[in-house]
């Protein structure tokens, strides 16, 4: 004799449990990383733009960083070593490589006291560097709203 109860019907696909979309996953993913892998990710990231940038200029991040720091106003080595330590790494050019190459350039003189300045040649030349700098600035900036990025800010200068 047969039972009149049976098994129950597998689920429909139509009917099954909807997916969460993938992006909700990936936003998952995101946050259970600590932030020092983001931070060395965006490191990362604007270093491999700045390095782009540059080598089309035959210029390195260092080459850079002395001509913004002498932008501002003349420095002697002393000084222009202490402005640019934080972003000099182990292996990186040395300062008398960065000032040889401007110089060769005629992008940058030493006065009689040893104080670099940038020549009208080395101001133009930044200037146009400038203007790729805020392109990769611009670019990382781009989906973030004002108000993220001054709370960004906030958060990591604390």
């Amino acid at each position: 004799m047969m039972s009149s109860t049976s098994a129950p019907a597998p689920l429909a696909p139509s009917a099954a449990v909807p997916r969460p979309p993938p992006w909700r996953a990936a936003a998952r993913r995101a946050t259970e990383r600590p932030i020092g892998y983001w931070l060395k990710h965006l490191d990362r990231l604007i270093e491999a733009a700045a390095e782009r940038t540059f080598a089309e200029e035959k210029l390195t991040r260092r080459h850079w960083q002395t001509m913004n720091v002498l932008r501002e106003f003349p420095q002697d080595a002393v000084g222009l070593t202490r402005a640019i330590r934080p972003f000099w790494g182990p292996g990186a050019i040395t300062l008398d490589e960065v000032t040889g190459e401007l110089a060769r350039r005629g992008w940058l003189t030493q006065d009689d006291a040893g104080r670099y300045t940038l020549t009208l040649a080395g101001q133009a030349g930044h200037a146009a560097v400038e203007t790729k700098v805020h392109d990769i600035r611009s670019a990382f900036l781009t989906g973030l709203t004002e108000h993220d990025y001054h709370a960004t800010m906030h958060v990591l200068s604390r």
